[in-house]
């Protein structure tokens, strides 16, 4: 593959819901362009752009894959991401390396799920859209009425090519001086018409709508003609804003990429996909990463269509170049010249909001466990690894089951390690709700030099999460064992005498106790102080404390009572709701982390997908008397099965 000019560059993201004919689109394109010499099929496994094993297997889209076609002496960078909601980590990498978003449609279904969530990414990252009305040839499809929906739904933004009278209305409401020219002249010239459609698509103001059926491979070519024609090039992208609010234009100068995906080839190492927004990239050239701080010495550099690689001997401002074994760099990194430094926000993954507790299958593997899912999430850093130390537990977190069903899938098939799900544990707290004054006393007498040690302490609730003070007279305990006694406190504060859990918000006053001039030390008082402990959270009124999550959930207004009647359940307390934009509200509320645990897949199984959800701990509140008991008596069941 020959390398381009920005002017003959475009760069592409194809979204929408599953199974609208994406990939089978990029197919047709393939076909039509002879880089193919057969239509490739998604249930077959052998399309050009669904090459990964899992894919294959699970017959959908799992990555972002970048397939380039040359047409008309253009290069369209076109980058098919997946369907399913649970990927949508791989649009938003999409979205920031392309100048437009195709939204594919069925037009024999209309309006998803997945098209609503499409045309949200589109304005939440600012970036230009096309609808593709695909699978026309299908029966029964009313092409008119599915456009007359889309304008419905979106707005009279939304307007087929040869419709001209729709877009010159389009045109006008983008400019207050197009719009008294329409008014004055009662429409445009074929310049001003041209000009102020390529305007109003580039500002998000105009979405034309196309029609195609990729299967048939009828519009394939008009439709890359109409790509080619109405695609903002890349030098025409809004200004790139860094972290440090300088602004960058994509055009000539001190090199500059932004990495916006990783690929981890089993075979051929780390994949970096890289968009050039300034100067140019040449194999063998140090480049700096203001991440890591270090420099890198770019090594292969290809063009990628799917799997195949094609050599790059440069790559300009508006490309995008595949960069082979970069050891320091990630999803979301600057590329730049170490003289003139810039770096770019990182990639916008959403907050995982459905996790499992995980172990290995094989006692011993938890460290090849844990490094195999390190390197996956250098290809998807939408999911997490996280370890709960309270709970001593790992969790897997993501968007959904069906994507860390994938993540497990690859785990195994790639690092040859499994993974069992067990139980989520929550991280539950103790804590005191009266006082108490307790003597702990150690005494052993062993031939020799014995061990004495003798506390009283007084506990009692506290705002802070351990406070320890004295209260001594008299030489009662000598000062050099007081911080033993302090240690052994906090030690205790590790695990509660009612469930084993960590306790919170106490006050322990050291006022009094005796001590043997042979017999005293450290530990000696390190173990009356833990006697007294737990002696004096048992008679100072403890209990069960769990953490509260503050959700804010975004749901249409259809679905907002059966979200409200089922947070109610989950013995949530609603504190708010703000209206948004395009009929969505924002409901807050407070509900136990306890109730949350399955929250991702009913949420988005009572809202059709519709609804998303971010929660954040907010605090520690007292577990319900009969819940807690339950809680307690389990742990004491676990702990008599250990000590069997």
């Amino acid at each position: 593959m020959k390398a381009y000019t920005s002017d003959n560059i475009r760069n592409i993201a194809i979204i929408g819901h599953g199974s609208t004919g994406k990939t089978t689109f990029l197919e047709a394109c393939l076909l039509a362009t002879g880089v193919i010499s057969r239509l490739g099929q998604v249930e077959a496994g052998n399309t050009v752009s669904d090459f990964d094993k899992m894919e294959i297997e699970k017959k959908y889209s799992i990555n972002a894959t970048m397939v380039p076609v040359e047409y008309n002496k253009v290069k369209l960078n076109f980058i098919d991401t997946p369907g399913f909601f649970d990927f949508v980590g791989e649009v938003n990498s999409a979205l920031r390396a392309a100048e437009v978003a195709a939204i594919f449609v069925d037009a024999s279904s209309g309006i998803q799920v997945g098209t609503e969530k499409a045309w949200a990414s589109c304005n939440q990252f600012g970036v230009p859209r096309f609808f593709v009305l695909n699978k026309t040839d299908k029966d029964n499809v009313d092409v008119d009425a599915v456009v007359a929906s889309l304008k419905s739904k979106f707005g009279t933004s939304v307007a087929t090519p040869d419709d001209r009278e729709a877009l010159s209305e389009a045109i006008a409401e983008t400019d207050e001086e197009l719009m008294e020219k329409y008014f004055e002249n009662g429409g445009f010239s074929d310049e001003e018409f041209a000009k102020g459609l390529l305007q109003g698509i580039a500002s998000c103001d105009i979405a034309p709508v196309f029609t195609c059926s990729a299967l048939q491979g009828t519009g394939i070519k008009e439709l890359l003609d109409a790509f080619i024609k109405y695609t903002p090039k890349p030098t025409h992208h809004a200004v790139y804003e860094t972290v440090d609010g300088e602004e960058v234009i994509c055009g000539d100068g001190a090199p500059a990429a932004f990495v916006f995906k990783t690929i981890a080839d089993p075979f051929l190492g780390k994949i970096s996909l890289a968009k050039v927004i300034r100067g140019t990239l040449t194999p063998g050239m140090n480049i700096f990463n203001p991440r890591s701080g270090k420099d890198e010495k770019l090594g292969s550099m290809f063009f990628m269509r799917g799997k195949t690689q094609g050599e790059c001997p440069s790559a300009s401002y508006g490309d995008i170049v595949a960069l082979g074994k970069l050891q320091l760099t990630q999803t979301g990194d600057t590329l730049c010249d170490k003289a003139a430094q810039v770096e770019f926000p990182p990639v916008d993954f959403p907050q995982p909001t459905l996790f499992m507790a995980i172990e290995p299958a094989k006692r011993g593997e938890e460290d090849k466990l844990t490094t195999g899912l390190r390197r996956l999430m250098e290809e998807d850093p939408s999911f997490v690894l996280e370890r709960n130390a309270e709970t001593r537990q790992s969790l897997l977190g993501g968007q959904g089951d069906i994507q860390l069903g994938i993540v497990i899938a690859k785990l195994k098939d790639r690092y040859n390690t499994e993974i069992v799900t067990v139980p989520l544990k929550v991280a539950y707290r103790e804590t005191i709700k009266g006082e108490s004054a307790v003597q702990g006393r150690h005494k052993k007498q062993s031939g020799g030099a014995g061990q004495y040690g003798d506390v009283w302490i007084r506990f009692s609730p506290s705002e802070e999460e351990f406070e320890f003070g004295e209260d001594l007279f008299g030489g009662s305990v000598p000062k050099q064992y007081v911080p033993a006694v302090e240690k052994g406190l906090r030690e205790c504060m590790e695990k509660g005498p009612l469930a084993g859990c960590k306790c919170q918000n106490i006050k322990a006053i050291l006022y009094d106790g005796s001590y043997h001039d042979v017999d005293s030390n450290e530990i000696s008082f390190k173990i009356a102080a833990s006697l007294a402990f737990k002696k004096g959270i048992v008679e100072a009124k403890p209990c069960l404390l769990e953490p509260i999550m503050r959700i804010e959930v975004l749901v249409p207004e259809d679905y907002t009572g059966d979200v409200m009647g089922d947070i109610n359940k989950r013995r949530g307390r609603i504190l708010g709701m703000e209206p948004q934009h395009g009929g969505i509200t924002k409901l807050m509320a407070e509900v136990p982390q306890a109730e949350l645990s399955d929250y991702a897949i009913v949420l988005r199984a009572m809202t059709q997908a519709r609804a998303s959800f971010t929660m954040d701990f907010e605090r520690y509140d007292e577990v319900p008397g009969n819940l807690a008991q339950k809680i307690i008596e389990a742990y004491k069941e676990e702990e008599e099965a250990e000590n069997k």
